[in-house]
């Protein structure tokens, strides 16, 4: 299968349900053994303005707590959870996560499981690409990464979570060794490219922008969508149905 149209840069095609929840895409219809998508929910509006390009019951999404990047050692056993889940109903599963402070955790729980990962250590590098993002870090070692999703919830994240609205002397402890801020925006957003600005000056930070989209998202997915027409089980129960 193709990659869809080409993705405008102000494809939000719908709004989701965010972070903290379960979220499911394209669901209704998914024959038995179809793809499921796990990912991270701050991935969760980026990777369902994808998915909802493809026909329906291409793909499925179900996600991972957001707030668990505080919190790494809920991710495996998330995620093992997940899998044996999906597995027991016949399931293919593909992943959307980096790193995410699990010391390597995650990658070799997906090995031993023959699970695809989406590659890159965290998705400041999926959205800007290998190459682009080794460059951003060369120019300055000390980027502060805003995504879509981290200007939409920095008051909550950096200002409330961290503890800079009622400890302001925190600020230079966490950011001091920090020369900018780079938003890597997914869709072109006046608004929260003004926010992403505030969020700049509020850690005491110089203001960059690049606009990147879903970076290696699209092709990712398409990738897993192409492997799914070839998969055994799937085949398997497409044949039952069928035939009944």
């Amino acid at each position: 299968m193709k990659l869809p149209k080409k993705w405008s840069r102000k494809n939000a095609v719908r709004k989701p349900q965010l972070a903290d929840r379960q979220i499911r895409a394209d669901a209704a219809g998914t024959p038995p053994g179809g793809l499921v998508l796990i990912a991270c929910g701050a991935l969760a509006r980026e990777i369902l303005a994808i998915t909802s390009q493809f026909p329906a019951g291409t793909v499925e999404l179900t996600c991972l707590p957001a707030s668990w990047h505080n919190h790494p050692e809920k991710i495996v056993p998330g995620l093992r959870r997940k899998v044996s889940a999906l597995r027991r109903k016949g399931r293919r599963v593909a992943v959307i996560y980096g790193d995410c402070g699990t010391g390597g955790e995650i990658d070799a729980f997906l090995e031993a499981e023959q699970i695809t990962r989406i590659p890159g250590p965290h998705c400041y590098e999926m959205f800007l690409g290998a190459a682009a993002f080794e460059d951003e870090m060369e120019t300055a070692l000390g980027t502060f990464f805003l995504t879509d999703y981290m200007v939409r919830h920095f008051e909550r994240i950096v200002m409330q979570g961290m503890g800079l609205r009622r400890h302001p002397q925190l600020r230079d402890m966490y950011f001091g060794n920090y020369t900018r801020a780079l938003y890597i925006a997914q869709i072109e957003d006046k608004d929260l490219a003004r926010r992403a600005r505030i969020a700049a000056a509020a850690l005491g930070l110089d203001y960059e922008y690049r606009f990147s989209g879903y970076g290696t998202l699209p092709a990712f997915i398409a990738g897993e969508i192409n492997q799914q027409a070839t998969w055994p089980h799937l085949n398997q129960a497409r044949h039952i149905h069928t035939s009944g």
